[in-house]
């Protein structure tokens, strides 16, 4: 295929192929370490020995995921230098900048207390060992914030000028608070949260299902539930509007995930296409299930709001894969509507009294849609995530850099054969975590343990 034969495909492959595995770790660590904390306070607080041995039976875990991101995400930043040489050229001011924040005061915050955490139990006072839990947690959360303004800026590139084709930071104020970064950062931070809880609630659910420890996993059970209350309504909040700002901010990338041809007139509403095939070579769609007028309420929130087309955009500025930037939209918030809908199922079975020990067994269905939900929440993040970077594309920074002239000049085979040494040496990752992640479950807590 002639395509693959270009090295600015494969460096953009590599790199989806890096970041959409790399990104399966932090969603546990940011979520668990939080979780983590839950319990552990919870002990300090009621003596319950339960919350002892949760806090460290989901800690291996943690150290599991942990490990596995280390060693997935070192590699990207590399990636930057190797691949992406002309875009660290012209951004590395601001990008490296961030990016050594992220290195120095999160990564470090949270490597340096991991020690105390996992093996520091017998060896410091109770409530030192709470805020070396409390300073991981906080390390997950800050490396997250980090790594979102670096990608939200190239969203929005705010707060820079350009001088000799280089950027040169005005404001770091501006730059780090850009437009895109307070959803950017909270869409994926709530993504973290719902995705550990449901990992949590659907695991403690799989040991209730198969008559395990009932008492001990109902507590994770409904302290995974107290969290999705809270946490699934505001991130669907959060992902409305984020979508909000990018018909704002990024016109194209908007009418893409709505594969929008045609700028709709000011007496006309825009539809909303729920299910449509879309053709670029023809500027159109094959075919589409719509609801007149839709898209300009969920845009602008009038009936007639005017939402602009991708024609208004030349053809090289629309964001390619059309299709797949529309589905994976789709999937994301169909799997947000499943989460809504366990919740809801959930909190009426708590509030008609079947969520005890005694009764909690005689609800499988709904112990099963938890277990269903244990995979979504990486797939619905993997989603949101290509359609953040394909839909920013054709531009690696928007409206600045375009990605083919920011990849570095590199022999097709050089590119192909790094490529396929990371989808090996990624496997063997992934199958290895499933391997010790499966002798940690199947092996259950240890329910002798004392403090």
């Amino acid at each position: 295929m002639e395509i693959l034969q270009d090295s600015v495909f494969l460096s953009r492959l590599q790199f989806s192929v890096t970041a959409l595995f790399h990104i399966l770790w932090p969603l546990m660590t940011v979520g668990l370490s939080i979780i983590l904390v839950v319990f552990e306070g919870l002990w300090l607080k009621t003596a319950d020995i339960d919350c002892y041995r949760h806090a460290h039976f989901w800690a291996k875990l943690f150290l599991l995921n942990f490990s596995v991101g280390v060693i997935s995400g070192l590699p990207m930043e590399f990636e930057f230098g190797a691949n992406w040489s002309r875009f660290s050229i012209m951004a590395g001011e601001f990008f490296g900048n961030i990016l050594g924040f992220e290195g120095a005061m999160a990564f470090m915050l949270e490597a340096g207390f991991l020690g105390i955490m996992l093996f520091g139990w017998t060896r410091v006072p109770p409530i030192m060992h709470l805020f070396a839990t409390c300073m991981v947690a906080l390390g997950a959360s800050l490396s997250a914030f980090w790594i979102l303004v670096a990608n939200s800026w190239m969203q929005t590139p705010d707060g820079i000028h350009l001088e000799n084709n280089r950027v040169v930071v005005d404001s770091y104020f501006d730059a780090i608070f850009n437009k895109n970064m307070p959803w950017g950062v909270s869409h994926m931070w709530f993504a973290c949260l719902a995705t550990s809880l449901f990992v949590l609630g659907g695991l403690s659910a799989w040991y209730i299902l198969n008559k395990r420890h009932t008492a001990f996993f109902l507590k994770s059970f409904k302290l995974a539930f107290l969290g999705v209350i809270f946490v699934v309504p505001l991130q669907i909040f959060i992902g409305h509007n984020s979508g909000k700002e990018v018909f704002v901010n990024q016109p194209a990338k908007a009418a893409a995930l709505e594969a929008h041809w045609d700028t709709n007139e000011n007496d006309k509403g825009a539809a909303w296409n729920l299910l449509t095939w879309p053709n670029k070579a023809e500027q159109q769609n094959d075919w589409a299930i719509a609801i007149p007028n839709g898209l300009s309420w969920i845009a602008t929130g009038e009936r007639h709001g005017q939402v602009q087309g991708l024609k208004a955009f030349l053809k090289g500025d629309q964001p390619p894969a059309i299709l797949l930037i529309f589905y994976s939209f789709r999937l994301m918030v169909l799997i947000g509507m499943y989460f809504l809908a366990v919740m809801l199922w959930t909190a009426v079975a708590w509030i008609s009294g079947r969520l005890t020990v005694e009764l909690i067994a005689n609800n499988p269905l709904l112990l099963r849609a938890w277990i269903a939900a244990i995979p979504l929440g990486y797939l619905a993040s993997e989603c949101g995530w290509i359609v953040r970077e394909v839909g920013r594309q054709p531009w690696v920074i928007y409206g600045i850099l375009r990605t083919r002239d920011a990849a570095s000049v590199l022999p097709t085979s050089v590119v192909a054969s790094t490529l396929l040494a990371f989808i090996v040496v990624y496997s063997i990752l992934f199958v290895l975590f499933l391997i010790f992640a499966s002798r940690i479950i199947r092996k259950g807590p240890d329910l002798t343990l004392t403090p």
